[in-house]
C-alpha cells in the first residue's frame, strides 16, 4: 500500500508539534485526521458558530492540498460537546458546505475532546475516484 501524507501550508507546524499528519491518502482515500474549531494562532473561538466554521475551513485546506473538494468526501463523523445545544447550527453550516448526494454521518455526543473548550471535531474521508 503507498501512502502520501498531506500537510497544508499553514499546518505544518501543528503537525509537527502534535506528531499528527492532518491527513494520510492511500487506495485512493483520503484519510483526515479530526479538525476541532481553532483559529490559525491556535486560540479556540468561543463562538459556536465561529468554531463550526474554522473546522469546516481547516477540512478544506487539507482537501484543496491533496486536489480535493468537499464532492470528494463520502464519509463523515463529527463528535459533539454539547450535541443538543448546537446541533441545528452544525446542521446547517453542514448544508452549506456539502451538496447532494450528501456524505454518509455520524454525530456522536462525547465526553470530551483533545482541544480545551472544543465544542466539535469532525473527522472525514474523501475518495479520488
Amino acid at each position: 500500500m503507498t501512502r502520501r501524507a498531506i500537510i497544508p501550508a499553514g499546518l505544518d507546524a501543528a503537525a509537527a508539534q502534535t506528531g499528527m499528519t492532518p491527513a494520510i491518502a492511500a487506495n485512493g482515500f483520503l484519510f483526515l485526521t479530526g479538525a476541532t474549531g481553532s483559529g490559525p494562532n491556535g486560540v479556540m473561538p468561543a463562538d459556536p458558530e465561529a468554531q463550526i466554521r474554522q473546522a469546516f475551513s481547516k477540512i478544506s485546506q487539507v482537501l484543496v492540498a491533496a486536489d480535493l473538494t468537499f464532492d470528494a468526501v463520502v464519509e463523515m463523523t463529527s463528535y459533539h460537546i454539547g450535541l443538543r445545544a448546537h446541533f441545528d447550527l452544525f446542521d446547517r453550516i453542514r448544508r452549506e458546505v456539502f451538496a447532494a448526494p450528501y456524505p454518509a454521518w455520524t454525530a456522536v455526543e462525547a465526553a470530551g475532546l483533545r482541544r480545551e473548550r472544543a465544542i466539535v471535531e469532525i473527522r472525514i474521508i474523501a475518495s479520488h475516484s
